[in-house]
């Protein structure tokens, strides 16, 4: 195995305590928001500041719950009735598990928001089924937990939407979109956790990942991307610098605000300098773990 890996998977997880005992490491979800304003990541990761979720990301969370349970039944049965008839029960499953996502519909209109809300759900779950038949592929696995530490010391850890494995080897990544950043930057965030996840997969099993596919469940669009080893070598080396300019930021607490047309979809614009706003004093280097990412940043 190459780059001195290690291997985590689903099957040997470690427990709830032996997690918060974990050193720390960098996700997709969390690398990409220091790219893109360290200040964000703070806010995130040291802080652990709370953010409201959205109707789109909770809706995210579903749809993906919806195809990873589609595909734990036999192949005649994942049909689009039967991702519908999924729907209602996931969501059940999931606001019980997080009741504070109900508050999002409103007490008066309660039923009717909830029902188009599904609706528009089910309109997802539709489009998946134009961009491929499930029933024609067994995937092996899905909502995978990867982790894997790369010869310099920096530990990845993230969560794959869905790997396939063709019975001669070649790798397939894919992860479902169901956001509506814009196109310009959401493929290019989404690019980057796709990369991310091939380093992962190329150091755990020491094959390059064949294809890295996004598909767009809102337009119903599909995007396929073949990699190859120099390419993420060189990706390889992005990561280890973030995660060294993460750890000199740590030190200070220096994480500076990059202002961009990003900042309108923040949730912290009150407590950012580039608004006006102070920060709260810097509580330190987080523990437990800072690099976990949430199930709503896995749904995007």
């Amino acid at each position: 195995m190459a780059n001195g890996s290690t291997t985590t998977d689903t099957a040997n997880a470690a427990t709830p305590t032996q997690q918060t005992a974990r050193r720390p490491a960098l996700s997709p979800s969390r690398a990409s928001d220091f790219k893109q304003c360290p200040l964000l990541y703070r806010f995130r990761a040291v802080d652990r500041l709370p953010e409201p979720p959205t109707k789109a990301q909770v809706r995210g969370t579903l749809v993906h719950s919806v195809l990873e349970r589609l595909f734990g039944l036999p192949r005649a049965d994942r049909t689009p009735e039967r991702a519908r008839e999924l729907l209602r029960p996931t969501w059940s499953q999931l606001s019980e598990e997080c009741p504070e996502w109900m508050e999002l519909f409103s007490e008066e209109n309660f039923d009717k928001e909830l029902n188009q809300w599904l609706t528009s759900a089910e309109k997802l779950l539709d489009s998946y089924f134009k961009l491929e038949d499930p029933r024609r592929l067994d995937p092996e696995a899905c909502e995978l937990h990867v982790e894997t530490e790369l010869s310099s010391g920096v530990l990845l850890r993230g969560y794959i939407d869905r790997v396939d494995v063709a019975p001669t080897g070649e790798i397939r990544v894919v992860d479902y979109k169901t956001g509506a950043a814009p196109r310009e930057i959401g493929e290019a965030k989404a690019m980057f956790q796709m990369k991310f996840y091939a380093v992962v997969l190329w150091r755990l099993r020491g094959i390059v990942p064949r294809q890295l596919k996004l598909m767009y469940l809102s337009d119903g669009q599909a995007l396929a991307y073949t990699p190859d080893e120099p390419e993420l070598a060189r990706f390889e080396r992005t990561l280890e610098a973030i995660w060294q300019a993460i750890l000199r930021a740590g030190k200070t607490g220096d994480f500076r605000p990059n202002p961009s047309k990003l900042c309108g979809w923040c949730s912290h614009q009150a407590l950012c300098p580039s608004f006006g706003g102070t920060p709260p004093e810097y509580p330190g280097w987080p523990e437990p773990d800072p690099g976990e990412e949430s199930v709503l940043d896995r749904a995007d």
